[in-house]
């Protein structure tokens, strides 16, 4: 079952069980997902789907932010509960051993040395752990990495 099947019976499933929150939230990941489709002229593979919840992810996590700046408590949790119903369809993360080696792979593969280099690893480093890590750490630990080479 790919993906977007899964999401779809589980906003089917919400909706059955009166479950209004969690099928709203499957609804704006539903509509992200179709939007890509269309944009893209595509038809939507498990990877892109995953790209689509990490933005969306991404979104949420500013929006939270941004509520409690404001002291509107009662809209982050809304933001909150969004992003644990779209968490559920991320794949396993990956260990901080996990994303150091596949890093020092990256580093070795790519004849890295300075920081300048830092391009050509986080080009063979994101398809690795594209939706398992979060690439601002993975960014920081790449550029510690080379600063240190």
């Amino acid at each position: 079952m790919t993906l977007e099947a899964r999401i779809d019976d589980d906003w089917k499933a919400a909706m059955k069980a009166g479950e209004r929150a969690k099928k709203d939230a499957l609804s704006l990941l539903r509509a992200a997902i179709k939007q890509k489709r269309v944009d893209e002229k595509v038809e939507i593979d498990d990877a892109a789907v995953i790209s689509v919840i990490e933005k969306m992810l991404k979104q949420r996590k500013d929006s939270i932010t941004q509520y409690e700046a404001a002291k509107r408590q009662d809209l982050a949790d809304v933001e909150k509960f969004e992003s644990a119903v779209l968490v559920a369809y991320m794949p396993q993360g990956l260990s901080a051993a996990e994303i150091e080696a596949i890093v020092a792979a990256a580093v070795a593969a790519s004849g890295a040395k300075a920081p300048s280099d830092m391009g050509k690893v986080i080009a063979i480093v994101k398809p690795q752990v594209a939706g398992r890590a979060d690439m601002g750490d993975v960014s920081k630990l790449v550029k510690a990495r080379l600063a240190g080479a």
